[in-house]
């Protein structure tokens, strides 16, 4: 029977949790030099290394036991892309009714729905925000847009890669991320269509260090190694940024402290509260990575708009939001994610099975 990686999971979680509270912090310190959490969108990145570490777990070995390309497809559909909808709708909603901006009415209904059904796809989409978004209904989108790609080279050629072809592409992949980040100054980009090209950037060396991670099996024994490695990522978000070499920094994170938060996070063990507590972080951290932005969008126009008072107006309001995109992010778990899941497994995997 295959080993579990719980403390993953709770990483994920951790992660998201975290994306969450940059987003918040966004809306005030708009400034990226002047945001607490510095390097809160390494995240992402962080995602995709998890992504890659997961799927060859999951599935490295059911190729040989007869699963298709097509069976692999639908089954990463299935887990995943409901909750694109729900995201995309949510944001399509939320658009129409931001008061603060009021931008849909000078869209159109009908163009609104057009752009909604195009981003329940994927496909990036017309920018209607102003802001560049190749998904402007809801943003982290851009991401999974990314990790679909990533999908799509796993099962149609990284699956059959030696260790030693993965190797040659991940080495490849670092110096294009350090040259990259060194470049650009950071790697919190991707997101926009000026710099669309820099999230495949961003992609590509986590997720195949993902895979190659899996596929070495070297493990780092450490105890509490959720709680440690949860602090880590803190730590790494939260440092300052380093002038000139602040993308050296960020190319280190992706290639040097991901990788053993992975190996630590993969090796260890939880019990007791700490173990509810890190399932239920994993439970939640896709729903309330994909819902909550575009409640972001509102918040932030109304900062903007209508320049609320730190502490005694904008602190409350956006605890407030955090708690409501806990909430929010476990009823769509429990009442729309899983029960559409169970669904679409007998409807869609058992029938192709």
């Amino acid at each position: 029977m295959k080993p579990h990686y719980p403390i993953l999971d709770g990483l994920r979680g951790t992660a998201a949790i975290l994306v969450v509270i940059y987003h918040l912090m966004e809306a005030y310190f708009g400034i990226p030099v002047n945001h607490p959490m510095h390097h809160g969108y390494l995240a992402v990145d962080f995602f995709y290394l998890l992504s890659g570490f997961v799927v060859a777990y999951a599935y490295d070995d059911r190729w040989a036991q007869g699963m298709t390309i097509k069976q692999f497809f639908k089954i990463r559909l299935v887990r995943l892309h409901p909750l694109v909808i729900l995201g995309v709708l949510i944001g399509a909603i939320a658009y129409w009714f931001d008061p603060y901006t009021n931008m849909a009415h000078g869209l159109g209904i009908w163009k609104l729905i057009g752009i909604t059904l195009i981003g329940f796809t994927l496909i990036p989409s017309p920018d209607v925000r102003g802001w560049g978004e190749t998904h402007p209904l809801d943003g982290p989108c851009w991401s999974l847009l990314q990790e679909y790609i990533a999908n799509i080279f796993y099962a149609t050629f990284a699956r059959k890669l030696s260790k030693t072809g993965l190797w040659a592409i991940v080495v490849i992949a670092a110096i294009a991320l350090i040259f990259t980040a060194e470049w650009h100054g950071d790697v919190g980009t991707g997101w926009g269509y000026d710099t669309f090209w820099i999230a495949f950037v961003r992609m590509m060396f986590p997720f195949f260090a993902g895979l190659l991670l899996y596929r070495c099996g070297k493990l780092i024994r450490i105890p509490n190694a959720y709680v440690v490695c949860s602090l880590i990522l803190v730590v790494l978000f939260f440092m300052p940024t380093f002038s000139r070499f602040n993308g050296v920094f960020e190319a280190a994170c992706i290639i040097i402290a991901f990788p053993v938060v992975v190996a630590a996070g993969a090796s260890g063990q939880i019990k007791g509260r700490w173990a509810k507590l890190c399932k239920f972080s994993g439970d939640i951290s896709y729903p309330i990575y994909i819902t909550h932005y575009p409640f972001i969008y509102i918040y932030t126009a109304w900062v903007a708009t209508k320049k609320p008072d730190p502490m005694h107006q904008i602190l409350p309001v956006a605890l407030g939001l955090f708690v409501f995109f806990i909430v929010l992010a476990y009823i769509a778990l429990k009442f729309y994610d899983e029960p559409v899941r169970a669904w679409l497994k007998k409807r869609v995997l058992n029938k192709a099975n």
